[in-house]
């Protein structure tokens, strides 16, 4: 199976990251697969001795019933034992490894630009992050382990009766390998196109329902409920279409182990009868012969699960793939000399699918310390210049050389966690005393305080529960906490009322002595706190104007 081949590079992070616990989890897992077969096995063979040497008196007197049943009562033991810790070991591995695996693919959609064809479509980074990374966890837990704890199954079965007779013991050995494995390797090949179609699907139906409830308003308003409505019922219909197919395959997956599973039964009987005619083995090694026969087909019938998924686990991998093979460290923009926050040199930037550019020839320098202010109508390349500086946007043509800055966007970013969570964001081992500091200086302390649960006090979605000034503090205080020597800040006094504006300003002018800041902006409030005025016009550098100038008074007044 080709897709097989998009696996690889997922196993090599799963071994690679947590090898030793995957190891000791596939060794509980067989552990616990043996000795329940030795169980079974030791129980029959118990059982039938027992009804044997009842049969006469002197038999009976002399047969030892304390040796098997101690061994039942180990195997018991054993078998619980190895089954909680198979488990505990695989369950926490596979759990870290995917933490990590999604780490792995935020620091790879970090680069530059990486994910700006994800975020058109919001639904589908959700879904890479959430669905296709769960769907991972059944390529160790439903696929690896069974796998391995089936092949030493089959070799310690066949070992085992080849010990009553070689024959015997070879061709369980190979027939439990081939129905075992053939089955469920037919029904991944069924059931992988389905499964695509069914994870294809489910990603429509998620992105067509948040688009519904998300834009409800719109749609109502451009008369395309009705639309959306029927787009959604039939993303649901096709994935019940895949889901009556998959349900198919796996049915008769399940049939078809089933007849297969009696068929080698009912093999394993007969040679056994022959052997016990033949006189090679007693009634009770025979009981024994059959139920380890049985109780070695568990961990075959187990790989159905696994295989039914593996369509949608090799989709998953092949999306999230190309973001492994990758592993460089997102390096940062080139520092500039000494004295300098910001060396732009011929710096040209042009969007994909543009027809111009959006930054044109740019030459710039800043000294560390000073307050600029980017002004320009909208359009001019101010939020393109920030991203550049950022690191949002790759540098292809001249060069651009800028120490580590944060940016403060536009619009606050606040997600629904904690206040504690949403703070950590910038300073992830800062402490609570840090963190009350950073609220304190931004106008936010005392509020928090108040709060019943302080710093564990949950947002809703985008900051919910916090007014916009108080929103934008918190901003303010996740940019003091950052430990960047140049702050990016896109109009961040835009939407609040002229009073808390002036008090967020009179804070970042206090708290920035030697930080380095550039403001992006259209209104005078927030250029004045600066010490020269850059004019952007369609992507150029038009005008840089020093305070001392006449013209900055001028620029000033042209604004709102």
């Amino acid at each position: 199976m080709n897709g097989l081949q998009a696996l690889r590079p997922i196993l090599r992070l799963f071994f690679r990251t947590k090898g030793s616990a995957l190891y000791a989890g596939i060794a509980a897992a067989t552990v616990t697969v043996l000795a329940g077969i030795a169980l079974l096995g030791l129980s029959g063979w118990f059982i039938t001795a027992t009804a044997i040497a009842g049969l006469s008196l002197a038999t009976a007197i002399v047969f030892d019933v304390f040796a098997p049943a101690a061994g039942i009562r180990f195997l018991a033991i054993v078998r619980t034992g190895a089954r909680y810790l198979e488990r505990l070991v695989t369950h926490d591995a596979t759990l870290a490894i995917l933490a990590a695996l999604r780490e792995t693919l935020f620091r790879s959609w970090a680069k530059p630009a990486a994910a700006n064809a994800l975020l058109k479509r919001p639904a589908r980074l959700l879904f890479r992050l959430t669905a296709d990374i769960d769907a991972l966890d059944s390529l160790y837990l439903r696929v690896v382990v069974p796998i391995g704890a089936a092949l030493a199954t089959a070799l310690v079965a066949g070992i085992a009766l080849a010990l009553m007779h070689p024959l015997f013991g070879l061709a369980v050995a190979l027939l439990l390998l081939l129905v075992g494995l053939s089955l469920p390797l037919l029904a991944a090949r069924r059931s992988e196109k389905p499964m695509r179609r069914r994870a294809k699907g489910t990603e429509a139906l998620r992105a067509r329902t948040v688009d519904l409830v998300a834009g409800q308003t719109e749609l109502l308003m451009a008369g395309r409920m009705q639309g959306q409505n029927e787009a959604l019922i039939r993303a649901d219909s096709y994935v019940a279409a895949s889901d009556r197919t998959l349900n198919r395959v796996e049915i008769r997956t399940g049939a078809g182990l089933g007849v297969a599973h009696a068929a080698l039964l009912a093999g394993g009987l007969i040679g056994a009868g022959w052997l016990v005619q033949a006189g090679t083995i007693g009634a009770p090694v025979a009981a024994l012969a059959m139920l380890v026969i049985l109780g070695a087909m568990e961990p075959f019938a187990a790989l159905r699960r696994g295989a039914m998924e593996l369509g949608r686990t090799i989709l998953a991998a092949r999306r999230v793939g190309p973001q492994l093979r990758d592993e460089k460290v997102v390096a940062g923009l080139p520092t500039p000399p000494d004295g300098l926050a910001i060396q732009l040199q011929n710096l040209s930037v042009r969007h994909d699918d543009a027809a111009v550019d959006a930054l044109k020839s740019i030459n710039l320098t800043v000294e560390e310390g000073e307050r600029v202010a980017i002004v320009g109508t909208s359009g001019a390349g101010k939020s393109t210049l920030f991203n550049v500086l950022a690191g949002e946007i790759a540098v292809k043509d001249g060069s651009a050389r800028v120490l580590a800055s944060c940016l403060l966007t536009q619009r606050t970013e606040l997600f629904q966690d904690s206040l504690r969570d949403n703070l950590r964001l910038a300073k992830p081992d800062a402490d609570d005393a840090a963190l009350m500091q950073a609220l304190q200086t931004a106008g936010l302390g005392e509020f928090v305080e108040t709060l019943p649960s302080g710093l564990d006090t949950m947002l809703g979605e985008g900051g919910l529960g916090l007014s916009g000034g108080q929103a934008r503090r918190l901003a303010l205080a996740r940019l003091l906490l950052s430990e960047s020597s140049l702050w990016l800040l896109d109009e961040p006094t835009e939407g609040l009322d002229g009073a808390t504006a002036e008090d967020v300003l009179a804070r970042l002018r206090a708290q920035s002595g030697g930080q380095t800041l550039l403001v992006a902006t259209h209104i005078q409030r927030e250029a004045r706190i600066c010490d020269r005025i850059i004019v952007l016009n369609q992507g150029a550098l038009v005008e840089s104007v020093r305070m001392s100038d006449q013209r900055f008074g001028e620029i000033l007044n042209t604004m709102r």
